[in-house]
């Protein structure tokens, strides 16, 4: 809640030298790598649609529990809050949230540079339908991104496709980078001030 996190920012900043990250491994997964490179040559405002097929868990699941897994919208929907931020690379402006279900829920974000998001975490949908999807719109350009496997490029002059026989969500990565940054004296490679804006 917000009062934990304040206490998380208080004992942070007085103690700078250590690092502190969360595991939002998706911003280090091959294809979201990809996926940066090309929209850093891309100026103009992005549309995101991400779509979460989460299915369904019973209400008698631990991660249902608003006082032990703080329920399934701010334990998992965050993590595609900090994909969509890593993505448009600005910070985020306004935001709204309008709740379907109690574990399902439409977020549409709002980025300093006029880019918008959508997430769709939803927990009513068929399991055969893809687990995690991602639409990127910007500049008379698409990707799509099919459950961390495949990703599609439209109207890109040099990129087609991108495939991975298995998924791969970036965990290890995620991991990699941070042992990476304490071995070597480095700053978190999720920096605190996005950390602090996604929770």
């Amino acid at each position: 809640n917000l009062k934990d996190l304040e206490k998380i920012k208080c004992i942070y900043e007085k103690n700078k030298n250590n690092l502190l990250m969360i595991r939002f491994n998706r911003r280090f997964a091959p294809h979201i790598q990809t996926i940066k490179k090309l929209l850093t040559k891309e100026k103009a405002p992005k549309s995101f649609v991400m779509t979460i097929n989460a299915g369904f868990i019973p209400s008698t699941h631990w991660t249902q529990d608003i006082n032990i897994g703080g329920g399934r919208i701010i334990g998992e929907a965050c993590h595609f809050i900090d994909l969509l931020r890593y993505l448009a690379g600005y910070s985020i402006t306004s935001w709204h949230a309008e709740s379907i279900l109690s574990d399902s829920a439409v977020i549409t974000l709002k980025f300093l540079d006029g880019s918008c998001g959508v997430i769709n975490y939803l927990s009513n949908g068929h399991k055969s339908f893809p687990k995690e999807t991602l639409d990127i719109f910007c500049n008379n350009k698409i990707l799509y991104l099919d459950n961390f496997r495949k990703l599609t490029g439209f109207g890109f002059k040099h990129f087609k496709k991108q495939n991975f026989y298995k998924q791969h969500k970036g965990q290890t990565e995620c991991v990699a980078a941070f042992i990476h940054a304490i071995k070597n004296a480095k700053t978190s490679p999720i920096p605190f001030d996005e950390i602090m804006e996604v929770s």
